[in-house]
């Protein structure tokens, strides 16, 4: 049975971090770096600190949620690094997001270690390691490989480019091949060839005219590979103490054998509440018509093979899926769509065997031969995933890609629109037990890790719970933050349910919020469409200035919400968990909805029928679990530093009415709570603004 200490308080004599075993050096670690930086104890970070010490001591994995402001970072950065003084294998932490990161590497990390100088054992190194196609390929960039199988070649590559490039190369007009040509100059004097070196950045098509992915590397017998960044950052990972990673390459490392991180016996993984679907959507697929064509196109310009029968399996595919609705196939594909998917999965068999060899005069013949196994490589594998689904515990969907057109709105798809199969697996329980669990110790955090007072939801989703799970411990170290006197939590429990639309009712509840607090709110909206809708309507009816998502970059956008306490910013998924604005310029919080799955939503569909076959309840195991986690981080927007004052809104009365309501209000921070909506307008109209 796995074992949890949920809702531990800190400073009990039981969990006194002094006395926990192997916590002295990691507490005389972090005491050492918060006196150096100047900051202030937290309690709970000097619990965290001394339970992730505890955890690496005794082998047992560890799940922890720490509260915005406790310092989560630094509380398992601390023990980690006196683990590492002394480890064989590096230690490797892995983020959900590339924000989080360069955050560590670029700030988190070189501070502690700084603020620690003289008090380690011994001077260590820390390295950065992402997935292959986030480096630049010097060997694609000097003209090894075949220009992409788009329409437009961006460069005329001559015979002989000198080392990194050509630089008399002569890009294609418009901003596609000036983002490229710059790309070029960068890589003559980068040392790491990152991705994310590059400001300002540059969009994914042109990446891709100067990077690989895993397969289309030519591997060992690339010309360059001595000198390859990637190979580059996988040796310095392989010779590090601590490795900086993420969740997918945790996920390609543990489901598909491939060696991609070096060994090591501890992980930490931060943004733990985004593993699960980090991970599903890392070894998630997709087969489409369009694609096996691809294939087909990139095996008759590369190789000798014959791409005719690829060719005629696209045409199987796209007519077999002609007319099939977008949605979860839970009876599985029909005799027609079997067959076809069968047909593309032997053509891509035996085009795979005739292009194994085969000589060609020009230097990219091997890169380019390379570039079509791979596409073909994919067909097959998705193709041979697709057929053994049902009995692999694999979900199949099928869907049509929709859109939104000004002045139309949001338009969807028609059955005759090219359609794409997707396969997932329902659980990513299983794999992870085995491939992240077993062998290491683990540490996962979060924010919002629990649900209430339990970590079962969690445990479970990623291989904690069952038979053979191994055992475990959970504890909430709770937050430095005071919400009740900081924030109100309003539950607009007089709307009517909300409906498919946002209504009237709730666009005069936002705007009377809005003119109440002056401006300085973030709208976190269930889907783009209500962002846009509740945007252009609000425009309308005040002078305030809303910003929204899609109206520059993201990160431009946060800036100018920061900076103007009048302004407004409104969004979706990326807005609820990536927005830190501390201050006055962020006061009110609106959520225009429960963040439910769609109600089409394949995957929860499917894992909701697989629980509910298991004996239990689908909806709370898997819809509101997925929404008290996602209003947890939307609520947890407001309150970012000591001095923060503001109101979450929630605009969705179910959350006061519904039977589940409880149980989503328990996931959110202890703001003081009321569904008077005078009393929250007064308040809010007595809050500085700026």
């Amino acid at each position: 049975m796995a074992a949890t200490t949920a809702g531990t308080a800190p400073g009990t004599a039981a969990e006194r971090p002094e006395t926990l075993p192997g916590a002295k050096d990691a507490l005389d670690l972090l005491d050492a770096a918060v006196d150096a930086m100047g900051g202030q104890v937290r309690e709970g970070q000097r619990l965290m600190a001394a339970k992730v010490a505890e955890s690496l001591d005794r082998g047992r994995h560890l799940l922890v949620q720490a509260g915005t402001g406790t310092g989560k970072s630094l509380a398992y950065l601390a023990p980690l690094l006196a683990h590492a003084q002394r480890a064989d294998k590096p230690v490797v932490v892995a983020t959900a997001t590339l924000a989080l990161q360069a955050q560590i590497v670029g700030r988190d990390v070189p501070r502690l270690l700084s603020a620690l100088e003289g008090r380690l054992e011994r001077e260590l190194d820390v390295a950065l390691l992402k997935g292959r196609s986030n480096y630049a390929c010097l060997h694609k960039l000097e003209g090894g490989y075949p220009s992409e199988d788009e329409p437009g070649a961006l460069f005329a590559l001559p015979d002989a480019a000198p080392h990194p490039g050509p630089a008399e190369a002569e890009p294609a007009a418009g901003r596609l091949g000036q983002e490229v040509q710059r790309l070029r100059e960068w890589a003559r004097s980068t040392e790491t060839g990152d991705r994310d070196e590059v400001v300002p950045g540059v969009t994914d098509k042109a990446w891709r005219q100067v990077s690989v992915t895993a397969k289309e590397c030519l591997g060992r017998g690339c010309p360059l590979v001595e000198e390859c960044f990637a190979e580059l950052a996988k040796q310095r990972a392989g010779e590090a103490d601590l490795v900086i990673t993420n969740h997918a390459l945790l996920a390609i490392n543990a489901f598909e054998g491939v060696t991609v991180l070096p060994e090591h016996d501890v992980v930490v993984i931060d943004e733990a509440h985004e593993l699960q679907d980090r991970v599903t959507g890392a070894v998630s697929g997709q087969l489409s018509a369009a694609m096996v064509r691809a294939a087909a196109s990139s095996l008759r310009k590369h190789t000798s093979a014959s791409p005719d029968a690829l060719g005629a399996g696209a045409a199987a595919l796209e007519a077999a899926l002609l007319g099939a609705p977008a949605e979860l196939l839970h009876r599985g594909l029909t005799d027609a769509q079997a067959a076809a998917v069968a047909q593309v999965r032997d053509a891509a068999r035996t085009a795979l065997t005739e292009s194994k060899s085969g000589q060609g005069a020009e230097k990219d013949a091997d890169a380019g031969r390379q570039m079509a196994r791979s596409r073909v490589s994919d067909v097959l594998e998705l193709a041979e995933r697709v057929l053994a689904a049902e009995g692999s515990r694999e979900v199949l969907w099928l869907s049509r890609q929709g859109g939104w057109e000004p002045g139309r709105g949001w338009v969807p798809a028609e059955d005759t629109d090219p359609a794409t199969l997707h396969v997932a697996p329902l659980s990513v329980a299983g794999t992870l037990r085995e491939g992240l669990f077993d062998g290491r110790t683990v540490v996962l955090t979060s924010a919002t890790l629990s649900v209430g007072s339990s970590f079962d939801a969690a445990a479970g989703a990623l291989g904690l719970r069952g038979e053979g799970a191994p055992r475990w411990e959970g504890i909430d170290v709770g937050s430095p933050f005071d919400y009740p006197r900081q924030g109100i939590l309003y539950l607009a429990r007089h709307l009517e349910k909300p409906g498919r639309r946002l209504t009237e009712a709730q666009l005069d509840e936002m705007l009377a919020l809005l003119e109440a607090s002056r401006g300085g709110a973030l709208g976190l909206f269930s889907s783009r469409r209500a962002a846009e809708e509740a945007a252009e309507a609000l425009r309308e009816r005040t002078e305030l200035p809303i910003l929204c998502q899609g109206d520059a970059s993201l990160a431009g956008l946060v800036q100018e919400f920061a900076e103007d306490p009048a302004a407004s910013l409104f969004g979706t998924l990326s807005l609820w968990q990536g927005v830190d604005v501390p201050g006055s310029s962020c006061r009110l919080v609106m959520i225009d909805r429960i963040p439910f799955p769609r109600p089409d939503d394949p995957l929860a569909t499917a894992r909701s029928r697989a629980a509910e076959r298991a004996g239990g309840n689908g909806f709370m195991s898997v819809s509101a679990t997925h929404a008290a986690v996602r209003l947890a981080q939307g609520a947890g927007r407001l309150i970012r530093a000591g001095g923060d004052r503001g109101v979450v809104a929630v605009l969705d009365s179910r959350i006061a009415t519904a039977r589940y309501g409880g149980f989503l209000r328990a996931s959110l921070p202890p703001l003081w709570t009321t569904t008077d909506r005078s009393v929250v307008l007064g308040a809010l109209a007595r809050l500085p603004a700026g």
